[in-house]
């Protein structure tokens, strides 16, 4: 199963490579993944399989897959239809289509993850493969992304089953607490009871009932219509819309007789099938024929797979194989119409049959599947579903009279529309000659042609080897109880039973049906339809909400920035402290100090903050700001935390340095005229959150019951970690998916930094020395015989000092080789990646102030952006590499060597994650200085 994904995400990386060297024929060689997937499906039909991968097992994100029939069966209707469709695209589309390289990855990338989703056992990588496929779909779907059609239609697709997915997941969270594992074989196996139960379980049927289009959130399908046939041919017809059968399926043995299981599932999928079957009587566009026609099957789908007995699955898989077959090969048939003729409108076609006898013979091969016609795998399908309807005894008899009499009104419709769409694209319509459009067109080629009929065919040879297809797909239905009477088998002929003389009515009345169509969808039109219209629901319901975000926003959002920190900073101070006093009976014992050096220092650190208040100087007020935190890394020290205080000191300076480049820019002195509100309310306010948080961390303290766990760190990590600092060995390997967070986030502060300044253009180096103006360079040239720093010759006389230049000269390599003292020791003595790549920014900040922005541009050439790309490479390569070595992602491998003159040496894979957090501080600092610093400058250069 693993080596299926990565095939699948290897091929979606290379696809817009090979694109475009070999143009659409590209399709073909990609096709060879999902069709080399599909033999490993069928190599091991028949046989469970199982895939463990530790990930995080303290979230229950552990990588659990299963490989069982179900998965078999929806694997080879993914898998197979997604082979037959890659090869349509190589003649669907020209070799100058837009973005086709893209569109090619996508493809092959959706694959890989329907085959994720119907093969994860874990809930929560299932959910994750279920958003990726709607990604996915979202980006298929706005493939032509110049029409607003197709923008609409991804956004309205993206939206409601995103927000279908976000119900399911606090569902599947709900079930993974309620039974202890996330597993669905546990979950299927342990199913939990309780009115708890029973919420979670319609949050799961939420996303479930949107990915597969059910009533009334079914309008997005229709919709995704603007999309290329391809994508309708797989997505909306083999694949994604199968998802939430497959889910209903999944769970339908464990869930079958909940409370609220099949009356939301029945009447919903009868609703669907309904209105869905009568919308496509009225469309004219073949697609939209289609598109209605598939939300009524998928409907009708889905009220098999959740009716809950033994016979209604075998003949809901049978539907899902034959409804994949049959409406994938038709949506591909229109997609030839359209790429021949230029038109899918019904009432411009006329005489197609004629000029394409070979296209219509297919089209009317998988309509006639879809309308249940014998010898068709659909009629087989149709024929066990009205079977075990009837023979339903896990519904009351009046409920089960009235499902069986919706389904065969449900399935007169599907009779009609499937002649309505046959007659309409290929009849004469009681004209002499063609239409124009059929006229003007060009034969399809054998190739485009192919796929269709592959699957055409393939739906007229099921029918009779329906024995032998049963076979394959009683391992799933044999999961649910068998009714009372002894279990239907497939065939082509039972003899003369309810079932055949229902599907005699059935083909009689909608072949009626579709005659007198113009008639009944004249008589039946309704002005104003009795249920409304969801697609206008749906744009309502956007309206409102952005009425109500902009009035939240516009109660929330004052545009003070003062009331928006004062409502924070009131809301961290009354809420934990009410909560404190209602519902605790412990306070904490205060101890002002445990020596008087620690009552010192914190004496100090308050006269700085009291100190700042009343200061007019902003230079400094930053500088007693920065006294305060230079006096909590001593208190570190005193705590015997070296390297929290060596960090506390690096960062402290630092952020002295850019408020310093940004104070360069704002007047010395604050105005006090310019000052908003009363001086003593922001004075209480500030009291009150600093009473509050050391009530809170005293509180936090005093409350352990245990022993705390700072005293098994050291040894934690020594023996998890292979090093002896304990920060450092948290930071990179027992909590590094958390210093991942933090890195990414620092990634995303200096492209946020850099973007503000720039404006147009984020990348780029700081200027070098060559890239001086002429003029400055003669004048630098004959200034000066010694030269220090290259870009000091470059600073105005007045603002140049020799002596720092000529103390940077001396400092900058001693604090290089210190950065990297720091980062390879880190591991086992105060240091680490984050410290070494502060001192390296500190670095880089003397060689900015000594030299100016010239001088930043000598030091390092190197665009910033590539520095943090590479960072974050390096950490999130480490993660991968893990795997890859049978750990957990970001778990440490540790290699001993013995070489000449430096003896035994042990290394430690955390050590390059550590690289990447060295090389991002790195970045971070150069992006601030090259905007905040070099940028600035220039600006003012051209000033002045």
């Amino acid at each position: 199963m693993l080596v299926v994904l990565i095939a699948h995400a290897v091929a979606a990386v290379l696809a817009p490579l090979v694109v475009r060297s070999m143009g659409r024929n590209a399709f073909f060689p990609l096709a060879l993944v999902p069709l080399g997937s599909l033999g490993w499906v069928i190599a091991n039909w028949g046989q469970e399989r199982d895939l463990h991968i530790q990930w995080a097992p303290g979230l229950s994100m552990d990588i659990d897959m299963r490989f069982d029939s179900l998965a078999a069966i929806m694997s080879v209707l993914v898998l197979g239809v997604g082979t037959l469709i890659l090869i349509y695209c190589a003649r669907y589309f020209t070799d100058d289509e837009p973005r086709l390289g893209i569109f090619a990855a996508e493809m092959i990338a959706f694959a890989g993850a329907m085959f994720g989703l119907v093969t994860s056992d874990n809930m929560l990588i299932l959910y994750t493969f279920w958003e990726l496929t709607t990604v996915l779909s979202f980006l298929l779907v706005g493939h032509y992304a110049e029409r607003a059609t197709s923008r609409r239609a991804a956004t309205q697709a993206l939206l409601v089953t995103t927000a279908g997915g976000l119900a399911m997941l606090v569902g599947i969270l709900m079930l993974g607490q309620l039974v202890g594992s996330y597993n669905l074989s546990d979950v299927v196996a342990n199913p939990p009871s309780g009115w708890l139960a029973s919420v979670a379980l319609v949050l799961v049927l939420t996303g479930a009932l949107s990915k597969s289009a059910i009533v009334p959130l079914h309008f997005w399908l229709p919709g995704a219509m603007a999309a290329p046939t391809p994508v309708s041919g797989y997505l909306h017809a083999a694949a994604m819309v199968k998802a939430g059968i497959y889910l209903v399926a999944r769970l339908a043995p464990g869930f079958a007789d909940s409370a609220p299981w099949r009356i939301t599932i029945i009447t919903l999928g009868l609703a669907s099938m309904l209105l869905a079957g009568w919308r496509a009587l009225r469309s004219f566009d073949l697609k939209l024929v289609l598109a209605f026609g598939t939300v009524s099957q998928l409907g009708f789908m889905m009220v098999l797979v959740g009716l809950g007995s033994r016979d209604a699955a075998l003949a809901g898989m049978t539907m899902i194989i034959a409804h994949g077959l049959f409406k994938a090969a038709l949506f591909m048939v229109v997609g030839i119409i359209d790429h021949s003729t230029g038109t899918r409108d019904i009432r411009k076609l006329a005489h197609l049959g004629a000029k394409a006898p070979w296209l219509a013979a297919v089209a009317t091969l998988a309509a006639a599947s879809m309308a249940g016609l014998p010898p068709f795998l659909g009629f087989v399908g149709k024929e066990a579903a009205l079977e075990s309807i009837l023979e339903a005894n896990v519904l009351e008899p009046w409920a089960q009279t009235a499902t069986a009499a919706a389904i065969t009104l449900g399935s007169i419709l599907t009779v009609a529309y499937s002649i309505r769409f046959v007659w309409g694209a290929f009849g004469r319509k009681r004209l002499r000659q063609p239409s124009p459009a059929v006229a003007d067109m060009h034969a399809p080629g054998a190739l485009l042609l192919a796929p269709s009929a592959v699957l055409a065919v393939a739906g007229l040879l099921a029918g009779p080897l329906s024995p032998q297809l049963e076979k394959l797909l009683t391992p799933y239905s044999t999961t649910l109880p068998a009714g009372p009477h002894a279990d239907y088998h497939l065939a082509l002929w039972h003899g003369v039973t309810t079932p055949l003389l229902l599907t005699v009515t059935i083909v009689l009345l909608g072949t009626v049906l579709f005659v007198a169509h113009r008639w009944a969808v004249a008589r039946l039109q309704f002005k104003n339809p009795p249920l409304g219209n969801a697609d206008r629901a749906y744009d309502a319901t956007l309206r409102g909400m952005d009425a109500l975000s902009m009035r939240l926003t516009g109660f929330t959002q004052r545009g003070s920035l003062p009331l928006t920190q004062s409502t924070i900073l009131a809301t961290l101070v009354l809420l934990p402290m009410i909560v404190l006093a209602l519902y605790t009976d412990a306070w904490a014992e205060f101890r002002l100090w445990d020596s008087p050096l620690q009552f010192t220092v914190g004496l100090g650190m308050i006269g700085a903050a009291l100190a700042t208040t009343v200061m007019r100087n902003r230079l400094a007020a930053v500088i007693l700001v920065g006294l305060t935190g230079y006096g909590c890394g001593v208190l570190f020290a005193l705590h015997g935390a070296p390297d929290l205080a060596l960090t506390q000191f690096l960062v402290e300076t630092l952020t002295l340095v850019i408020f310093v480049l940004v104070l360069r820019k704002l007047p010395a002195e604050i105005d006090e005229r310019q000052s908003v509100g009363f001086k003593l309310p922001r004075a209480l306010l500030a009291i009150g959150v600093g009473a509050g948080v050391t009530t809170l961390a005293a509180y936090a303290v005093n409350a352990r019951n245990t022993v705390p766990i700072h005293y098994q760190l050291p040894e934690a990590a020594y023996v998890l970690g292979d090093g002896r600092n304990v920060v450092n060995v948290l930071l990179v390997d027992i909590r590094a998916w958390d210093t991942f967070g933090e890195i990414s986030v620092l990634l995303v502060a200096a492209t946020g930094v850099a973007s503000l300044v720039f404006r147009h253009r984020r990348f780029g180096t700081a200027p070098r020395v060559a890239d001086a103006p002429t003029v400055v360079l003669d004048a630098a040239s004959s200034s000066s015989e010694t030269t220090w720093l290259r870009g000091g010759d470059l600073i105005d006389p007045r603002h140049r000092s020799l002596v720092l230049e000529v103390t940077t000269r001396l400092i900058f390599p001693t604090m290089m080789v210190l950065s990297v003292y720091f980062f390879f020791s880190g591991h086992n003595a105060p240091g680490g990646g984050f410290a070494g790549g502060l001192t390296a920014g500190l670095a880089l900040v003397l060689r900015y102030l000594a030299g100016g922005r010239y001088e930043l541009g000598e030091t390092v050439p190197i665009d910033a952006g590539k520095i943090l790309g590479l960072g974050i490479g390096l950490a999130a390569g480490t993660a991968v590499a893990s795997l890859f070595l049978g750990a957990p992602p970001l778990s440490s491998a540790v290699f001993e060597v013995t070489l000449p003159l430096l003896g035994d040496i042990k290394l430690v894979t955390a050590l390059f994650f550590d690289l990447g957090v060295y090389l991002i501080v790195v970045g971070l600092v150069l992006d601030v200085l090259r905007s905040l610093g070099a940028r600035l400058d220039a600006r003012e250069e051209v000033n002045a």
